[in-house]
């Protein structure tokens, strides 16, 4: 009874603060200050004024808070957007665990660890209310739970014990499905609808849009990705294709017309991403921006990007709402941002695009059972926000010796632009790289001028085809090869953004290797369902090098898929680990919706030990979007070697200020009020880019205007 009362107590006291926090708050959108996208239209815009162009540079430390966490190894850094609602921050640490803080001082509230070991990003969390009853969702790798707001205990009433697991509903049995919620789901009514980050290889399960009742966690609605028979599209793919085929996955996020009760949605590439012998035609609705019914699920248009995709060009991010002007009348528009460096504007009522679409043939793939797309189409204006194609002129001239350097691996090269099919044997040139032009960050909109920020990485890749040894087939080694060898290399050495497994067996135990394949991490998917002797084979091979016998545990359509693979994802780099091509490698770039025309680019971003020497603005990779403000200030991290936090003057690419962070800000800010006071305040994690040695934790800093 005493354990009771104390408990009772707590919670008394848990509410008060949350109650004394929302008293302090002037509320918008029902009491959501501010969200994942800043709202569910996505444009990363805020109308607060009280911060603006004339005293941004006043600002200074209003209050941090450092969850004590950071991530694990080999695991995604802090990118969480914290969500605000009526003065209580409620974030997540690089593990996911998750915690609520008084806005106006970083004051812990409450904390809540589900137990589960999270690896994967978690890049927001969801609110929804209906008079007393208030609930954060949150995606822990393969669980959504729904937590009371007030407490941070789970509501018993979901799903089961407060979660839902999604795994299942998909077709296929749910011990062999991997799925992460790594961006937040997003709230309709009363619906909560969910996407998913999935295996890139096989086997993968279906990449299904899910609507569940925000009250119970029970399924409402599902659109099928990978259409079942007497669906639309279901002709676009091989006989069947939805019982193997995987992915064609929502994992960069929603927009919402809430008004109207449409949600778009852009899904990602087909597994396997880069060779797709099994699977011929366009494939729907993979490389699709999909506007659905957000009541029923029901398909209103979609438009597909890219047809037959070799090249993992998925719609990075959610695509932001704005209302353009056309010849003197408004338009409701929703512009897409894509990993190529194009933004893609639409109708958002119709699909009908409003700058022309330029359609071309593209070269046919020169590998055996491989049969690439004809024709690609791209969007005529505005012009891509990176270049297209790389040269030897664009190569790095950073040193005589870098030069060189390049100059010589470019000749082995094959450099032709766009959707130019990997070959066996030699590197394919990949620009922009595989993480973009856009990445999950997305831009910000400006809705009253229509103009459009985006961040963009400018790093070519590379990347090569090879042909599976059959002689490995039915060996540990022959599993490497088909589920490892593509990031970690044919020969364990890793690539930039993966670790070499040379000497694996003597940094970790078996247990863990195993626990690490089962679950995955950063980019590494788990491969829940592989059994246990294959398993157990594979990680002795990766252990001591043991290469015993094992049956394969696919079946002969994922054979035929894998028969060749990448042999790795490859950033173009010099020797000393500067990009190969010249500067800039990032870029902020503001485009006026209207017209298709830029109004500036900038580079983003500095290496600190370049700038020292006297090599400044070179740009560097970025990850993590902006943020907008009616104070004309745009405000943006993401810099992933300098641990800047930066505002810069929207209508002119100006900087107007700069905060050291503890780490790398390699998430999206928020900005909100409290009490009459505006507050802007990011996640610093860092760790996030090819250079896993980069300092990583856990601290949410905030900033504000002198009182």
């Amino acid at each position: 009874m005493k354990i009771m009362k104390i408990s009772a107590l707590m919670g008394c006291l848990l509410a008060l603060a949350f109650a004394a926090a929302c008293s302090r708050t002037r509320h918008r959108d029902s009491g959501t200050t501010w969200g994942y996208g800043g709202e569910p239209a996505q444009d990363h815009y805020s109308p607060l004024t009280q911060i603006n162009v004339s005293n941004v540079r006043r600002l200074q430390l209003a209050w941090t808070y450092n969850t004590g966490a950071r991530k694990h190894p080999g695991g995604y850094g802090l990118e969480t957007t914290p969500l605000i609602v009526a003065g209580v921050l409620y974030g997540l640490t690089p593990t996911q665990g998750v915690f609520a803080l008084d806005a106006a001082t970083g004051k812990l509230l409450w904390k809540f660890n589900s137990g589960v070991n999270g690896t994967q990003a978690d890049r927001g969390l969801a609110y929804w209310s209906h008079g007393n009853d208030r609930r954060i969702f949150v995606g822990q790798e393969n669980f959504v739970y729904a937590l009371n707001a007030i407490t941070g205990k789970p509501v018993p009433a979901f799903g089961v014990g407060g979660r839902i697991d999604l795994r299942e509903h998909l077709g296929r049995p749910p011990a062999s499905v991997w799925i992460a919620l790594t961006t937040p789901p997003i709230v309709y009514k009363d619906l909560l609808i969910v996407g998913g980050e999935e295996p890139e290889t096989l086997p993968s399960a279906p990449g299904d849009i899910r609507a569940y009742d925000v009250r119970t966690g029970k399924l409402r609605w599902i659109f099928h990705t990978i259409p079942h028979p007497g669906e639309f599209g279901y002709n676009t793919w091989p006989k069947n294709a939805w019982q193997f085929a995987g992915a064609a996955n929502n994992w960069g996020g929603f927009a919402l017309d809430a008004k109207r009760g449409i949600l778009y949605v852009p899904t990602g590439s087909v597994s396997p991403d880069f060779y797709k012998a099994n699977e011929h035609g366009r494939l729907l609705f993979s490389d699709c921006l999909i506007a659905l019914h957000a009541k029923t699920g029901k398909m209103i248009w979609y438009f597909q990007a890219v047809r037959h995709d070799l090249w993992d060009r998925d719609f990075p991010a959610p695509p932001a709402l704005v209302t353009v002007k056309r010849n003197g009348r408004e338009i409701p528009a929703i512009a897409q941002t894509s990993k190529q460096g194009f933004v893609y504007l639409f109708n958002r009522l119709n699909g009908k695009p409003l700058f022309p679409l330029e359609c071309r043939p593209y070269p046919a793939s020169t590998v055996p059972g491989e049969r690439a797309a004809r024709e690609q189409c791209l969007p005529a204006e505005p012009a891509p926000f990176v270049p297209q194609k790389l040269t030897a002129a664009m190569l790095t001239n950073r040193t005589p010796a870098a030069h060189a350097w390049a100059v010589r691996q470019f000749a082995n090269f094959i450099s032709a632009g766009q959707f130019v099919p990997f070959r066996v044997g030699r590197p394919t040139v990949v620009f922009p790289g595989f993480d973009g032009g856009s990445e999950w960050g997305g831009p910000a909109i400006d809705p009253k001028s229509g103009v459009l920020v985006v961040n963009s990485n400018n790093v070519p890749w590379t990347g090569e085809l090879a042909k599976r040894n059959t002689r490995l087939e039915g060996t540990a080694r022959g599993l490497y090869e088909k589920d490892c060898a593509s990031c970690h290399g044919v020969n364990m050495a890793g690539a930039p953004g993966y670790p070499s497994l040379i000497g694996i067996g003597h940094r970790l135990r078996r247990a863990q290797i195993s626990r690490r394949i089962r679950q995955g991490g950063r980019m590494m998917p788990g491969f829940s369902g592989l059994p246990q002797p294959q398993l157990s084979a594979l990680v002795q091979y990766l252990a001591a090098g043991k290469n015993e016998k094992v049956n394969s545990p696919y079946s002969p359509a994922v054979s035929a898929a894998r028969k060749y693979y990448l042999t790795g994802y490859v950033r173009f780099r010099d020797p000393q680990g500067y990009p190969a091509s010249r500067p800039p490698w990032g870029r902020l770039s503001a485009i006026d919706l209207n017209t298709g025309k830029y109004l500036w680019k900038i580079p983003f971003g500095d290496y600190p030990k370049l700038a020292a020497a006297g090599m400044k603005n070179t740009g560097t990779e970025n990850y993590g979007g902006p943020v907008i403000t009616a104070g004309g200030v745009l405000f943006i991290g993401a810099t992933c070697f300098d641990n800047k936090f930066r505002a810069f003057d929207e209508r002119t690419g100006k900087l107007l200020w700069q905060a050291a962070l503890p780490f790398a800000g390699n998430a999206t800010p928020a900005t909100y009020e409290v009490h009459g006071r505006q507050y802007v305040v990011i996640a610093a994690g860092g760790g996030e880019t090819a250079n896993s040695n980069l300092p990583s934790g856990g601290v949410y800093v905030a900033f504000a205007l002198p009182r």
